[in-house]
């Protein structure tokens, strides 16, 4: 099986809870994120289901920011491993979070069409990362996002969290 075969989500964190991208989340959308051949890009596929429109066949915008957020994340990380020369399944993990969410709506996103995602990182400062990423329903661009996520370690986040 190549790296190109099994998503970022399955092979980096199968235990995920993420509703968006978790791969053990029983009610989540499993989002699964590939590096794309060019080994630049990070490529998603998702077809939102009926319930998740926000207008009479167009898909609800915070479905798109969902999608945006969760695929752009794992391109921050899937970045970090690969400027580390590590293999995804490799400890400790790498993990971010969401700095800043930016979503452009360019065109109204139909439902019922296949949306692809075109993730990159377009610069790193130390523990951030900018990516940008593209939504297409078909070959139409309906939504960019510029976003930044923050490289963490996971137990001080943890024992940060809710003011502990």
């Amino acid at each position: 099986m190549s790296p190109l075969d099994t998503s970022l989500q399955d092979t980096a964190a199968p235990d995920g809870v993420c509703f968006g991208c978790g791969s053990s989340n029983p009610h989540g959308l499993h989002i699964k994120s590939f590096w794309h051949e060019d080994g630049v890009h990070v490529m998603a596929e998702h077809v939102p289901e009926a319930k998740y429109c926000g207008w009479p066949e167009l898909v609800y915008g915070g479905l798109i920011a969902m999608l945006v957020d969760c695929h752009s994340n794992w391109t921050a990380m899937a970045y970090h491993y690969r400027a580390e020369g590590r293999e995804a399944e490799s400890l400790p993990r790498i993990n971010c979070v969401t700095g800043n969410l930016g979503i452009k709506f360019i065109k109204p996103t139909p439902m019922g069409v296949p949306l692809t995602l075109k993730a990159k990182v377009e610069g790193e400062v130390g523990r951030k990362s900018r990516v940008i990423c593209e939504v297409y329903a078909g070959d139409v661009l309906t939504a960019v996002g510029d976003s930044v996520f923050v490289r963490v370690d996971t137990e001080q986040l943890a024992a940060n969290a809710h003011g502990r």
